[in-house]
């Protein structure tokens, strides 16, 4: 390969810097690198240029927008954009250790489970705010039947005094989920 130019050094360090082995940092094997074709093989993994990266930007989804049926918009989405409407379902505390959610996006970490903590709200979790409101909508005896828990113990349950244990709320959270399709399959008693 011949260089010309003013820029000819910087190509040459371009070019050795594709005859080098690299290393995957997850599994530790060597691999050479390459910027041409559609995919690398065994031995030789594609990168992309800045090129590459332009190309994709131009035909990226843009899940922020949609289009004039207001469905989000897609990579043959064409025409003027609208900002979608966001509605909050649920708000969650996590701590100051997603400032690196960015690299679980970018694949330099593989779970972000890693990189952040959890911090609920016991006001606003899904039990307050979904569960326990829909459940004031199922009338009594129906909940009695369907739960298997006694009739006092929803009363309870349903004035917000108490909170009954985790396989109860998961079977509280199914009756109210299915509805009137819910089929009484298996009864957990106690509170």
């Amino acid at each position: 390969m011949q260089f010309i130019g003013e820029d000819a050094e910087r190509f040459a360090a371009i070019h050795r810097l594709l005859k080098k082995n690299w290393i995957d940092q997850y599994s530790g094997k060597e691999y050479r690198i390459t910027t041409t074709g559609h995919h690398g093989d065994r031995q030789t993994a594609r990168v992309k240029t800045y090129g590459d990266v332009l190309i994709e930007y131009e035909y990226h989804p843009e899940s922020k927008c949609a289009d004039a049926r207001k469905d989000t918009c897609s990579k043959q989405t064409i025409g003027l954009l609208q900002r979608r409407h966001v509605r909050i379902e649920q708000v969650r505390y996590i701590g100051k250790e997603s400032n690196s959610l960015e690299e679980v996006e970018s694949g330099l970490i593989h779970s972000e489970q890693s990189v952040y903590t959890e911090y609920p709200d016991p006001r606003r979790d899904e039990w307050q705010t979904k569960i326990l409101p829909a459940l004031r909508e199922v009338p009594l005896v129906r909940l009695v039947k369907l739960s298997g828990l006694s009739r006092s113990s929803l009363i309870e349950i349903r004035a917000g005094r108490s909170k009954p244990h985790r396989k109860n709320q998961e079977l509280l959270a199914a009756v109210v989920a299915k509805g009137p399709k819910y089929k009484e399959k298996s009864v957990i008693h106690g509170n």
